[in-house]
This record gives C-alpha cells, structure tokens and sequence, in this order.
C-alpha cells in the first residue's frame, strides 16, 4: 500500500476551513512579500470560502503578524520581518477585502508559521461545532503552501485531524516548491483540487 491510496473519508458536519494568511503583504501587488500566485487563486479560494459558509462548515482565517520581540530567530534571517516589525494591527497584516472576514467567521493570530504553535486554534476547532459532532477534518487554503499551509497541515495531522489540502486554492511563490509540498502532503492528508472539495461538501461528504 501506498500513501496515495489511502481513501479515508470525511464528513461535511465535522470539517473547518482554515484560510492561511490572505493578507495584503502577501497577496496585493507590490506587496513586501508579495506572492503573485495568491492573487490568482483568490477567486477559487472566495468560491470555498462562500460555499462553507452557504453549507454551515465554520470558516477560521489566520493572520500571520510576527513581532522580532518574540520571533528572534526570523527577525534576524528574514529581512522582510526586521523590515517592518511588529505586524499586529496594521493595515499590511489585513485579510485582502476580495475576502474579507464576515460576522461568524473566526479570526487566529499567530506569530510562528503553524497555525496551532501557541495560539487557540485547536481549543476552537474542538469546540466551534460543539459535542455531538466536532471538527474533525481540517480543510487548507491559502498561502504560503509550502510555509504556514504546510506548517499547519502538519501540525493538524498530529494533532489527530484529518486534512484535506487544497492543491489549487494553496498558493506558492515557485511552481517547485508547490509541487514539493503537493507530493509531501500526501504523507498527512488528502490533496484534493476544489472541484473535489466542493463536490464532497455538496454531496455531504467526500
């Protein structure tokens, strides 16, 4: 048996969309670490987000806001961050508007590449559905694909969540290094393109 066949299933009722960094320094044009890539996929990113929503799958955003403070190590090898500092709050770390943020959706900030590194994120995803049936599956979209999206996908996985990892609505900087992580992600999860995401959500489960 390979990692590609393996098929588990999941359900509807028990998924969160996790929408990584869609944030104006990552995807305007121009932006410090611009990655152009996330622009294209910005519309089939807000057909998913709108389709979980339409369906009643909670829609968690993460909002990447490092501060050389706390984050020593990349303050000093990521010119970018030593660049602009502390992050929080300001208009560069805003989710795009073609996505914004709506009553219901809700908001992690974190300060490290994983979603789940020091911040509420698992607390919430155990809960936001409530008992009778809790999140389970972990749907990712957004950008960097082979930094925060896999970071988080990882983590997820050990934390016992299935993941399912959008292979066209997860955004790099290189073709290499999205195709790298598509092939690595099959060891944590399922990569499945959106017109399979959202046929398994319509469908109730994939």
């Amino acid at each position: 048996m390979t990692m590609e066949s393996v098929k588990w299933g999941f359900e509807r009722d028990r998924c969160a969309l996790l929408v990584i960094d869609m944030q104006n320094y990552f995807v305007l044009e121009g932006a410090p670490l611009e990655v152009p890539e996330a622009r294209a996929r910005t519309p089939k990113i807000k057909r998913l987000i709108g389709k979980c929503r339409e369906l009643g799958v909670p829609v968690i955003y993460t909002l990447h806001e490092p501060d050389p403070l706390y984050c020593k190590l990349e303050a000093a090898e990521n010119l970018w961050l030593k660049d602009f500092g502390a992050l929080e709050g300001t208009e560069e770390a805003r989710v795009i508007d073609e996505l914004s943020p709506r009553p219901g959706d809700v908001i992690v900030r974190k300060k490290r590449f994983s979603a789940f590194f020091q911040t509420d994120l698992e607390l919430i995803l155990r809960n936001i559905r409530g008992s009778e049936k809790p999140v389970d599956t972990v749907i990712i979209c957004g950008a960097v694909t082979n930094i925060c999206c896999e970071s988080t996908a990882r983590d997820a996985y050990f934390r016992d969540f299935k993941v399912v990892f959008g292979s066209d609505v997860c955004a790099a900087f290189t073709p290499e290094s999205q195709n790298a992580t598509l092939e690595n992600m099959k060891f944590f999860g399922r990569v499945l393109d959106l017109e399979a995401i959202l046929g398994a959500l319509e469908n109730g489960r994939g």
